[in-house]
């Protein structure tokens, strides 16, 4: 393939779908705020993910857009910050919309991040695509309007894929992180009453879904971005301190984690939530994980 454009591809995934498609596109560029720093296999282009400019150029003729831009949610939601989250959602998708409409040979795929927070806290119901119950609160408005804003673009000739991705575990970064850091502390058991369900995808397997998701042209719409089955938050820490070799955890009761997060300047949804959530879309459409069981992904991501 020619040209693969990374909108806001500078952190943890980013660099994994960099790293993925390095061999497999003539041509990538990232869309950053930030410096330039071209190497030889990335080009990075400026832009402000607000408004048109120079950057929109790169649009003609590329194969592959991936929108990664927003605002990480690992923060407290303060008024100022859930407008900061939100607005960095939407205002990246509305201008990438524009662009895209008024590019002449317009990317033959979109694929732009969501979430499978837009989900309801689930204990009882796995939640897919077609069945799955849109929940309520700050994290599930965002999602929604994320996705609205998306959709909502008239750009009839690419294809538009949502990726409604949960916890991506992997070695370099992102959740896994300071869950191990608990464990090796000693603070690696349940959190809550434990029952919340976990989904949750290895890195390797969320970069293989996306080129399996540009390959499959029938795929689009809101694609869940998990592991087969999820697990829950008490499975979820015993796998953990066995990964890093820790035989005991002490448990963190809601209330503590409350006072935690105001302490580490975060929020409890972030682990108290429970995300219930399967990918049948991909598994209908022949997809096979490489790393289906929790086990063998922290096997693979603790090494």
């Amino acid at each position: 393939m020619k040209k693969l454009i990374i909108a806001g591809g500078s952190g943890f995934l980013g660099n994994a779908i960099v790293d993925h498609f390095k061999n497999k596109f003539e041509d990538i560029v990232i869309l950053t705020r930030n410096t330039i720093k071209n190497t030889d296999t990335v080009r990075y282009v400026l832009w402000d993910a607000k408004t048109l400019g120079d950057w929109q150029q790169e649009l003609d003729g590329c194969e592959v857009l991936i929108n990664m831009a927003g605002r990480s949610v690992d923060c407290r939601y303060t008024e100022k910050n859930k407008q900061i989250i939100m607005d960095s959602r939407v205002d990246s998708t509305h201008i990438l919309n524009e662009a895209v409409a008024n590019a002449t040979n317009p990317p033959k795929i979109w694929l732009n991040s969501s979430t499978a927070t837009i989900y309801r806290h689930a204990v009882d119901k796995e939640m897919g695509e077609e069945n799955g119950e849109i929940g309520t609160g700050f994290s599930v408005s965002v999602a929604q309007a994320w996705e609205k804003t998306f959709f909502e673009g008239d750009t009839p000739n690419t294809r538009k894929v949502a990726l409604r991705t949960s916890i991506v575990l992997g070695k370099n970064g992102g959740a896994l992180t300071p869950i191990k850091t608990l464990a090796k502390l000693g603070m690696g058991g349940k959190q809550g009453d434990g029952k919340q369900k976990f989904s949750w995808i290895h890195v390797d397997d969320f970069v293989r879904s996306i080129e399996y998701l540009i390959r499959n042209t029938d795929l689009h719409g809101p694609i869940n971005i998990v592991a087969p089955k999820p697990t829950n938050n008490t499975k979820l820490m015993q796998e953990v301190r066995k990964a890093v070799g820790i035989g005991f955890g002490l448990p963190s009761p809601k209330w503590l984690l409350e006072i935690g997060a105001v302490l580490i300047r975060t929020e409890t949804e972030l682990i108290i939530k429970s995300r219930n959530v399967v990918p049948n879309k991909l598994l209908n459409a022949g997809f096979t994980f490489q790393y289906p069981t929790l086990k063998s992904a922290l096997a693979e991501a603790i090494a």
